[in-house]
């Protein structure tokens, strides 16, 4: 009987992030914006998960992450890195970029090395990808201290371009980065070699790109991207980054889901 109700929960929380993932409402009428119906403007908390198919300790945190990526009040963005590609298997969604990310949150933290399964929540901390108590009490805390997402952040389109707003910081910080982030959509993956051979891996909201797209600077501001260039993509998140005089990744204040037509 608990067997099966771990599965019902697990086929629930899969139904969800599908559902989540295709993104809600009608293309809108050309030059009327549409606010995506199904976006929350303060999510509790964005938690980016580094992890390898190569990493024999990733699955249960792949796992978990599964289920956070289901969820419509966080923003939960896998970043796969490739250092763990000599140990026999090469992660098919990895990215050099995306070690470059974790390696700057790395000296941004004042660690000296990286791992995985690693989580960063809201760009402020780290704790084990595959503890849900570390995972859940991170979120749970900053959103009481105000270290969550402080600033709100809503999307709208049209039928060819998103606008992003930001909102106004009041008497908080004054300058962020408006950062988004392209991910793929879920993928089964078999692994064929190395520490976990023979898996069979669903892997979510592995990020497939990142870029900015502009300044932030405490007061509400609109942003405007292509309808074009979001189509080409599985996926995409809005960041609200700080980031610190030496260019590396600081606390993310604000973020949001912009979903597909």
């Amino acid at each position: 009987m608990v067997m099966a109700s771990r599965k019902s929960l697990w086929l629930a929380a899969l139904a969800l992030a599908f559902s989540a993932f295709a993104g809600a409402g009608q293309t809108a009428e050309p030059g009327k914006p549409q606010a995506d119906k199904t976006q929350i403007d303060r999510p509790l908390g964005v938690v980016e998960l580094f992890t390898s198919q190569g990493c024999n300790s990733c699955p249960p945190a792949d796992a978990l992450f599964a289920e956070l990526a289901a969820k419509e009040d966080i923003v939960a963005l896998a970043y796969h890195v490739d250092y763990w590609d000599y140990l026999g298997w090469q992660d098919t969604l990895s990215r050099k970029e995306n070690t470059e990310r974790q390696n700057d949150y790395m000296r941004a933290f004042g660690s000296r090395s990286v791992y995985t399964p690693q989580a960063v929540i809201n760009g402020r901390v780290h704790v084990n990808g595959a503890s849900r108590v570390d995972v859940d009490g991170a979120l749970a805390r900053m959103a009481k201290s105000g270290e969550g997402m402080r600033v709100a952040v809503k999307v709208s389109r049209t039928s060819d371009r998103v606008m992003i707003d930001a909102g106004d910081a009041g008497n908080g910080p004054s300058d962020a980065h408006v950062v988004i982030v392209y991910f793929d959509p879920p993928q089964t993956v078999k692994i064929g070699q190395g520490e976990n051979t023979g898996r069979k891996m669903t892997y979510w909201n592995a990020v497939s790109g990142i870029q900015t797209a502009g300044m932030w600077h405490g007061k509400a501001q609109r942003y405007e991207l292509p309808m074009s260039e979001i189509s080409k993509k599985g996926g995409c998140a809005v960041l609200l980054q700080s980031v610190g005089k030496d260019g590396l990744p600081g606390p993310i204040l604000g973020a949001a889901f912009i979903h597909k037509p």
